[in-house]
């Protein structure tokens, strides 16, 4: 499933942070380009990277994806790269100030929600435009998604 839906898109999905919608709200999606060594793409070819406690923030006019975890490149030797630097994000000048906007302003968190390649073999980050969830909206959304569950699987034993 996973190939057929890579064949058809053109992308090649390395991670997922697959508890962001959980935790998060997520109200817009960006794409953004990342600016990686070449130790960090072969490990990301490998698909070894884990961004399940990243986030982008504004650091020195740069937009930054800070805590994203990429394993070093065992033949890389003494080329290596540090696993947790903070690595650039690249978007254009206004979609960086409409970003800074929405987390200072409005209190938004900036989510890495996938790092893929391309159809042209370019490492990109899919970021989300997010707002934390309290506890009790966690709740509901479980509970919704638990009576959808149940619903298609009542209609699919009548039917």
């Amino acid at each position: 499933m996973a190939k057929a839906k890579e064949a058809e898109t053109g992308y090649r999905v390395v991670a997922k942070n697959r508890k962001a919608r959980h935790n998060y709200l997520i109200e817009d999606h960006l794409e953004a380009g990342i600016m990686l060594t070449g130790s960090e793409v072969k490990s990301l070819r490998l698909g070894r990277a884990s961004i399940g406690e990243s986030y982008g923030a504004e650091k020195g006019g740069k937009l930054m994806l800070v805590n994203a975890h990429i394993p070093q490149y065992d033949p890389a030797g003494k080329h290596n790269h540090d696993p947790k630097r903070a690595r650039q994000l690249l978007v254009h000048r206004r979609q960086l100030d409409r970003l800074m906007g929405a987390m200072t302003r409005d209190g938004m968190t900036l989510v890495p929600l996938s790092i893929y390649f391309n159809e042209r073999g370019l490492a990109k980050v899919d970021l989300g435009i997010a707002r934390g969830k309290k506890k009790h909206d966690k709740r509901a959304a479980a509970k919704e998604k638990d009576w959808k569950r149940d619903k298609a699987r009542l209609l699919r034993d009548k039917g």
